[in-house]
């Protein structure tokens, strides 16, 4: 997990480092360069490529591409560590949308943790004059739909191979990444090809290392080291990009994260229960 949470961090930090790059072309490389990876792992293992839920790959596909391109869209107005804690505000959304479409039953507690969490919006947005109000849409809107992804993830189920998956996500992102950019097109320059490139890798290795925690170890034991992510992005921001981050905004970022947190552990419990 922390090698997937570093990963992540790098293309969270590589994404606002282009930031003369347009969201639509960063979502076309990043999704490219995944796509190296994905395809010859299912060709060596025969895995079919179509899968077998196709209109629910499809539609998780469409849905994620959209989560990302508003992600990389709100990091051209926020300071990336508050970008990256926004958006980790999905489950909370992926939870309403679960009571509705999944029939899914909510505790007092989580309620109270996703209470707490959202206070910690509000303090980044009263208190913290770096929140700017077109990025906060962005990201807000951003999870919404990674939250969406979730119970769609959760329909697919186990039905289908988790880099069939990835693979719709990334050839639909890449199709659409690549349309949306004709007429945005920026030529990259220099070591900007470079760091194109690495999205793809970067964004792969995350997704694979974060799976094989899940796999090796207890999910209260791996899901809270997800967020460790914000702390490596937030040093990323200080260092390399001369950040600030006050009192206020880290006071907003903690509640978020214990917030998220106390959920997992919570609901973790719940489900060895049943």
């Amino acid at each position: 997990m922390l090698i997937s949470t570093f990963s992540f961090a790098c293309m969270n930090s590589t994404v606002k480092y282009l930031s003369g790059i347009g969201a639509y072309q960063i979502v076309f490389f990043r999704s490219l360069g995944s796509l190296f990876f994905t395809v010859p792992f299912l060709l060596r293992n025969n895995i079919s490529l179509l899968g077998n839920n196709k209109v629910l790959l499809v539609l998780r596909g469409m849905v994620g591409v959209t989560a990302m391109t508003l992600f990389f869209m709100s990091t051209k107005y926020l300071p990336i560590g508050t970008a990256v804690t926004l958006r980790y505000m999905a489950p909370i959304f992926a939870s309403f949308f679960a009571i509705f479409l999944l029939k899914q039953k909510m505790k007092p507690l989580q309620w109270l943790f996703f209470a707490l969490a959202f206070s910690g919006v509000l303090v980044l947005k009263g208190f913290d004059s770096q929140i700017n109000n077109q990025g906060l849409l962005y990201v807000f809107m951003a999870s919404i739909f990674s939250g969406l992804v979730y119970v769609i993830l959760n329909k697919i189920g186990k039905s289908e191979h988790p880099v069939v998956v990835v693979n719709y996500f990334m050839v639909i992102a890449t199709i659409t990444g690549g349309i949306l950019t004709i007429n945005t097109w920026i030529n990259p320059v220099g070591t900007e090809w470079i760091l194109l490139a690495l999205l793809g890798v970067f964004g792969y290795f995350g997704q694979v290392y974060m799976t094989k925690a899940f796999q090796v170890a207890q999910t209260n034991q791996v899901a809270p080291l997800k967020y460790i992510e914000v702390i490596f992005t937030l040093l990323f921001g200080v260092l390399i990009f001369a950040e600030i981050y006050t009192i206020w905004s880290l006071l907003g970022m903690a509640l978020i994260i214990a917030g998220l947190i106390l959920n997992v552990i919570y609901k973790t419990k719940l489900d060895k229960k049943k």
